[in-house]
């Protein structure tokens, strides 16, 4: 059975950092690439970061970009999601996924596996 369970999430004013921690068992995580996505209330999933198997190359929202950095540490089948400036409008669930895909992608669709989520809450 494939669990990715996700934590990290909270509350945090703006402007705060957080890091989301997304941890895999039952698969051979080394061979999957790894993404974060999010759902607002309201709003449809969308995508945010993903990362490829062997974490040398990542993929970013623009939204995200410059804010947001992907890593993954295949020792522990874990893959990070750190996240600075952070802003109201970032509010949301966060979800990891796994993809049996080579490089990191935007396509929800290339992903098997998805975690239960891990709720981020921006104050003003």
């Amino acid at each position: 059975q494939v669990l990715l369970v996700e934590s990290g999430g909270g509350l945090v004013q703006v402007g705060g950092s957080l890091r989301l921690y997304c941890v895999a068992s039952g698969l051979t995580f080394g061979r999957y690439a790894m993404g974060w996505f999010r759902q607002a209330p309201g709003k449809e999933r969308k995508f945010v970061a993903a990362i490829d198997w062997s974490g040398v190359s990542t993929y970013y929202s623009d939204s995200e970009k410059g804010r947001f950095t992907i890593s993954r540490d295949n020792a522990r089948d874990t893959v990070y999601l750190q996240m600075n400036s952070l802003k109201p409008e970032d509010t949301a669930v966060y979800y990891c996924a796994a993809g049996p895909v080579r490089k990191p992608t935007p396509i929800e669709a290339e992903y098997d596996y998805w975690g239960q989520g891990t709720q981020v809450t921006v104050s003003s």
